[in-house]
Parts: structure tokens; C-alpha cells; sequence
């Protein structure tokens, strides 16, 4: 059995909490392991932040979609934006995970974050849109 829980978001920041509370509740309901929830949570507030910050020049009255199915062995995440081109799983830079935090350069640490939470991660562009895929599966 799945469910589907679509979202739209104004490109501000405070935007997301609404998001996160709507993810949250929708993961109660679908059951969810607590640490799934996290990391789903933790994973759409980077990449929203980043859209936010990097995908326009005027975010004013742009959007970002949401769209999550929760399956019995997976969710599946599609995010969509109409910012500039760009795959942040081929083009962010990689962090530097090895220095001292003070000596590292800021810039690609959410993107490793969803790198190394998510299952599986697909970039495409259709028309004028930013689509990205996620795959978290399901462990109990």
C-alpha cells in the first residue's frame, strides 16, 4: 500500500518548518522508524536551504514541489525547482571531511549528508525544471 504526500513551498526560509511538520505528521502515519524521519527531515531542509540560497537570483513568488510516496519497503522523494541547471550530485563540491572544522571550506557538506543518508539519488532536467529523485528504503 502506498501514500502520497505533495507539498509546495515559497522559496523563504521559514517555509520549511511548515514543511518538516507536514513531513512529520505524515510519517507518523505511514509509520516510519524515528531515524528515517530524521534523516528525511534533515536531507529536505538542505536541499531546500540550498535552493533558497544558490537557485535564483529573485526567489521571490518562485516554488519548490515536493512529492514523497511511502511504500512498504521504500519512500521515494522527487523534488523540483525551476532555478538554474544544476545536479548537486555531480557538481557540489566535495567536502572536506578530513581537516579541523575551522580549517575546512564551507560549501558541499549537505549535499554529502545526502549522499550518505538517502538509498539512491537521481538528477535530471526536464523542460525548465530541476528535478531530483531520492530513494530512502525502509529498515526497521
Amino acid at each position: 500500500m502506498s501514500a502520497r504526500l505533495s507539498l509546495r513551498m515559497k522559496l523563504r526560509a521559514e517555509e520549511l518548518t511548515r514543511v518538516a511538520a507536514a513531513v512529520s505528521e505524515f510519517a507518523g502515519a505511514q509509520e516510519w522508524p524515528p531515524e528515517m524521519e530524521f534523516q528525511i527531515n534533515l536531507v529536505l531542509e538542505e536541499l531546500g536551504l540550498n535552493i533558497i540560497n544558490h537557485g535564483h537570483d529573485d526567489p521571490e513568488g518562485r516554488e519548490v514541489e515536493f512529492e514523497i510516496v511511502s511504500e512498504a519497503e521504500s519512500v521515494t522523494i522527487e523534488i523540483a525547482d525551476d532555478g538554474r541547471p544544476f545536479d548537486p550530485m555531480t557538481e557540489a563540491p566535495v567536502p572536506d571531511t578530513e581537516s579541523d572544522l575551522e580549517d575546512r571550506p564551507v560549501g558541499g557538506l549537505g549535499v554529502h549528508l545526502v549522499r550518505t543518508m538517502m538509498d539512491e539519488a537521481r538528477y535530471r532536467r526536464e523542460g525548465e525544471k530541476n528535478r531530483l529523485t531520492l530513494v530512502k528504503r525502509r529498515v526497521e
